[in-house]
């Protein structure tokens, strides 16, 4: 122990400043590590999980991009008769949210409301930790639903929730049937990589009868992420134009496999530059822990001679410079898991519901499989370092009779 101290006052920090800027670089290099990690994490489960989705007949629709949209002249009226017409000539299915609704809670967290219809709870495989899954038939006395698992303690299986629906602004009593998978998400259809955590949310079926009661806001949300099953190109193109003639809102309508070819187009670029700038800060801060050190040593070469090397062998030098560097790893690893649980704690003070975690330090599965990347990654570069670093030591003349 004294000859760590020893190496780590003398020689590792003779250039405190060297230092700092290696821990700084090795740091944003694990930063960059993590983000593209657990990005292909996410990406590679927001791709099962929309597998569903890829297949014949199926177009989602989205707000075209190049068209200015005016939504201040869009009446209930007219969104109805979009409904009117989807109910008489299309299988559709809708699966929409952000929607709060004030529901009582310990962590005073705000609760979003999923609505969704039978078509599009028929395409997901909904899982449950508890309960059982809803039906839609009778929604019009106390409506069943499913529950995040935030809301579990408070509201268990069985339990009614009374509140005042934030679509139909009519009181309304709500059954729980079940309470889904602890971080339950539902990935983005347009970016893979992207989620909505469900822990404080609640699935509410509908019906037609439901959306007819709704407001224009439910109307107009619902239509960004419509889904048209079993439908041809004629049949896409006609709903296309009926909704741009009554509405005035112009909508594309593209297969699953089209928006994950857009979507994959840009992420590879945007991948490709991180693990650029991921091994240029390797790069920097092997080669600066590298020359810090072996300049150190040469700086201190009486002293180290005089002072440490009777007796000291390669073996426990080599010790040494692995405890060093493993506390240096340590350091930027720790920062980098309380960085992370920061920005995940971020989502409770703001109270939202749709990106709120539950789990030690508010991590989740992809954050730990992600830090453990780094880590393996952050052991071989220490690999590397002391092991180059060794066999420039045993070129370097520092009294080769004592070193045995």
């Amino acid at each position: 122990m004294k000859d760590l101290i020893f190496f780590i006052k003398q020689i590792f920090l003779k250039r405190w400043i060297l230092v700092l800027g290696m821990l700084l670089i090795i740091f944003l290099a694990n930063y960059l590590t993590f983000t593209a990690s657990r990005s292909l994490i996410s990406t590679y489960q927001g791709n099962q999980e929309n597998k569903i989705l890829d297949q014949d007949g199926l177009f989602i629709s989205n707000l075209d991009p190049d068209v200015e949209q005016n939504f201040d002249a869009i009446t209930i009226e007219e969104t109805q008769k979009v409904y009117d017409y989807l109910e008489s000539h299309y299988e559709y299915a809708i699966d929409t949210y952000g929607f709060v609704a004030d529901i009582p809670n310990t962590e005073d967290m705000e609760v979003s409301v999923r609505y969704i219809n039978e078509q599009a709870y028929d395409l997901r495989d909904i899982k449950l930790s508890e309960g059982k899954q809803i039906t839609f038939q009778d929604l019009n006395t106390v409506k069943p639903v499913l529950i995040g698992a935030g809301l579990a303690k408070e509201y268990p299986v069985g339990s009614v929730i009374e509140m005042i629906d934030p679509v139909t602004h009519q009181p309304t009593k709500l059954k729980v049937n079940g309470i889904l998978e602890k971080n339950a998400s539902r990935s983005n259809i347009y970016a893979l990589n992207s989620k909505n955590y469900l822990n404080y949310s609640i699935y509410s079926p509908i019906d037609e009868e439901f959306i007819k009661q709704s407001s224009l806001d439910l109307h107009v949300n619902a239509l960004n992420d419509l889904i048209l099953l079993n439908s041809s190109e004629k049949e896409v193109n006609d709903l296309k134009d009926l909704i741009q003639s009554t509405t005035g809102l112009t909508f594309n309508f593209f297969s699953q496999k089209e928006n994950d070819k857009f979507f994959k187009d840009y992420y590879m670029n945007g991948l490709q530059i991180i693990s650029m700038l991921t091994l240029i800060c390797f790069i920097i801060a092997t080669g600066l822990a590298i020359w810090n050190t072996l300049i150190s040593i040469r700086l201190m070469i009486k002293d180290f001679t005089v002072h440490l090397l009777v007796g000291l062998s390669y073996p426990r030098l080599r010790s040494i410079l692995y405890q060093y560097f493993g506390i240096v790893f340590f350091i930027s690893f720790s920062l980098l898991t309380i960085f992370v649980s920061v920005n995940r704690y971020s989502a409770w003070y703001r109270k939202d519901a749709i990106f709120a975690t539950l789990g030690i330090l508010k991590l989740i599965g992809m954050d730990w499989m992600a830090l453990i990347i780094v880590l393996l990654i952050d052991m071989i570069m220490g690999i590397f370092i002391v092991e180059f670093m060794m066999r420039k030591i045993k070129k370097t003349p520092i009294s080769l009779g004592v070193l045995t």
